[in-house]
């Protein structure tokens, strides 16, 4: 596995590359966990060649968040990716990605200012900044995205179609543990009782599906009044749930019926104990 710091030897490693075979691209921001490995299995079914990238972007975290705490362990980073024969681990720095004088970004519009969005001012618009500069580093023609960040999947979807960027970007299911709380980096920070209380998520999001398949005709407040309880059952607390409508994840409102919605989709994110964690899951009948 080739391992490159520098911006501009990825660069031109990758269009190298590209003249011979397609590529496919999984950013991460490392602390691999089995998640990040589905998603790399995928990568290796769609291209010859496979790049990975680890870092921890400055622009997508808040100033009271976690960027300096966020779990790094590239050691062992590299290690798992060795051992699914990736191709290429682009690791840059701070400085090299965001040298001085920076200052584009990109602004990704009301999309980026809901859910997530809402809580975390620019947020999304660093997350559409590092992920434009990998798409052009890699030239990649594939890109997998974990369906966990639902709407970072969204947000990265929309910029392709916007930019008119030559890369197909591929949703992956979100993977789960056996106790079906998705699979994140952040979980490692979760104690024995915060872990215990997150288990409440995924039997929520199992609730909202059920509600609407077979109650398709109740309210979105009525689904959601169903919900909340079973959040709140063992100390989590509550930041936003909500359901959106359409691809572009717009707000319903309360006396909206989940049959007459298109492509309805609901949005959790909680605490438990200091730890924010998100899911979703849609409530579509065809999915």
């Amino acid at each position: 596995m080739l391992i490159l710091n520098s911006a501009e030897v990825a660069q031109k490693t990758c269009r190298r590359w590209k003249k011979q075979s397609s590529i496919a691209f999984v950013p991460t921001m490392g602390c691999l966990h089995e998640g990040h490995l589905e998603l790399i299995k995928r990568a290796k079914e769609l291209a010859p060649k496979v790049i990975v990238s680890i870092f921890v972007n400055p622009l997508q975290f808040g100033p009271n968040e976690d960027f300096e705490k966020y779990p790094r362990v590239f050691e062992d980073d590299c290690k798992k990716l060795e051992t699914l024969g990736v191709d290429l681990l682009f690791h840059p720095s701070v400085k090299d990605l965001y040298p001085e004088g920076f200052t584009s970004k990109i602004s990704v519009g009301d999309l980026g200012s809901r859910l997530c969005g809402a809580f975390r001012p620019n947020h999304f618009e660093g997350v559409a900044t590092i992920v434009l500069k990998l798409f052009e580093i890699t030239s990649c023609n594939f890109a997998i995205f974990g369906e966990k960040d639902f709407q970072q999947l969204s947000v990265i979807q929309q910029i392709t179609r916007d930019f008119n960027l030559p890369v197909c970007v591929i949703p992956h299911p979100t993977v789960r543990a056996e106790d079906g709380l998705a699979l994140s980096s952040r979980n490692s920070y979760l104690n024995l009782d915060d872990r215990e209380a997150a288990k409440q998520i995924p039997i929520a999001l199992k609730l909202a599906k059920e509600q609407a398949s077979n109650h398709s005709h109740q309210t979105t407040e009525e689904l959601l009044e169903k919900i909340r309880p079973v959040l709140l059952e063992k100390g989590l607390k509550l930041q936003y749930l909500e359901i959106t409508k359409s691809r572009y994840l717009l707000p319903t409102a309360p006396t909206d019926s989940i049959s007459s919605l298109t492509l309805p989709h609901l949005f959790i994110a909680v605490y438990a104990g200091t730890t924010r964690l998100i899911d979703n899951v849609s409530l579509s009948s065809t999915v």
